[in-house]
């Protein structure tokens, strides 16, 4: 005779084993990227069906760069993030300090420009922008001031006590903005004396306030305190997506390319699977919902706008990468530590 009691009760212990077993095999991976808009689109729109098809559970640690890079170095021995999105100058400093490992061949790797492939596949483009020049258009429309067209721009007497400047030493736009016033000045990457000798009394006599990154700007441009700021169109649509009066300039002497990458983590616990998700970040069908979400440009040609809204905004991006500028990284990450003490001690005291 079955005991149907013994039964029953052995096949709930089967499903609570299997159960448990299925939960332990959810893994999960640690991205670690830029916060604010990055991050929730990611986690919102992107992360999702990659997490359904692979049983993973995706978190994102937050940071600029330089903070992802700091906490990447400091557990290079035991790595507790698999992937990492870095601005590219940031990303070399990574790759030369063994940070990345090699990006396997996939067919999403291969659709990919070369100029978006950073030394020997070690890290690739993920986000392809630029910085640029962007205003209060709120404050210029009232004032009757032409939108800006030059780095020099911000150097304006009228603009005195109204320009916000991210600090060179901590952030992308402020030292793409800083670099470009030292070649305007004569100077390059080799040689930044022009802008450190000039830069306090042209921009500096105008800056508001030195701020480590862009995210109190969007509250002083709404107090009134900023009218011009180093930033990228994508920041700007963002923005202008929260009702926030600003708009981009393109200066004349050309923006600065900024392409955000990613890389693998080295020695990370889960190589197989954060290759598989870098593969899929590069795929067409990631890149048009980053593009749609949170105004990603994509690296991958074959990622499509999703709306006349976006088309317009990606074919405005393709104008502006005509005249944009590309930095010596070799020169800039050779001395930048020095760079940023000095900025430290001249400029930002």
């Amino acid at each position: 005779m079955i005991n149907h009691r013994t039964t029953f009760a052995a096949g709930i212990a089967l499903l609570t084993l299997t159960t448990s077993a299925a939960q332990a095999e959810t893994k999960t991976l640690y991205v670690g990227m830029n916060g604010g808009n990055f991050e929730r689109t990611y986690l919102q729109d992107v992360f999702p069906d990659f997490e359904k098809e692979n049983d993973v559970k995706i978190v994102v640690v937050p940071g600029t760069s330089a903070d992802i890079l700091a906490k990447a170095t400091a557990a290079k021995d035991n790595p507790q993030m698999h992937l990492m999105f870095l601005d590219d100058g940031v990303m070399v400093r990574a790759i030369g300090a063994g940070l990345c490992q090699k990006l396997k061949p996939s067919p999403e790797l291969n659709e990919i420009a070369s100029s978006a492939r950073l030394k020997d596949d070690m890290a690739v483009g993920i986000d392809l922008g630029m910085t640029g020049l962007a205003y209060n258009k709120k404050m210029f429309d009232e004032n009757g001031w032409a939108a800006p067209t030059s780095w020099m721009d911000l150097a304006d007497p009228k603009f005195e006590g109204k320009v916000v400047f991210q600090s060179a030493a901590t952030s992308s736009f402020g030292l793409h903005a800083f670099l470009m016033f030292n070649r305007i000045e004569g100077g390059s990457e080799e040689n930044v004396e022009p802008g450190f000798e000039k830069f306090p009394d042209t921009i500096g006599k105008n800056v508001l306030e030195y701020i480590p990154n862009s995210a109190k700007i969007s509250e002083m441009v709404q107090t009134g305190e900023a009218a011009i700021f180093p930033l990228t169109p994508t920041g700007v649509s963002t923005l202008q997506g929260k009702g926030i009066p600003v708009e981009y300039a393109q200066p004349k002497e050309g923006s600065v390319m900024l392409m955000v990458a990613e890389c693998v983590i080295a020695n990370n616990s889960e190589p197989e699977l954060a290759q598989k998700l870098a593969a899929y970040l590069l795929s067409p069908e990631a890149q048009s919902k980053a593009l749609a979400a949170g105004n990603i440009v994509p690296s991958n040609p074959k990622a499509k706008a999703t709306t006349p809204e976006a088309e317009r905004k990606l074919e405005a991006f393709h104008g502006y990468m005509k005249t944009a500028v590309t930095l010596d990284w070799d020169a800039i990450n050779a001395k930048r530590p020095e760079w940023n003490s000095r900025w430290n001690k001249t400029i930002e005291r």
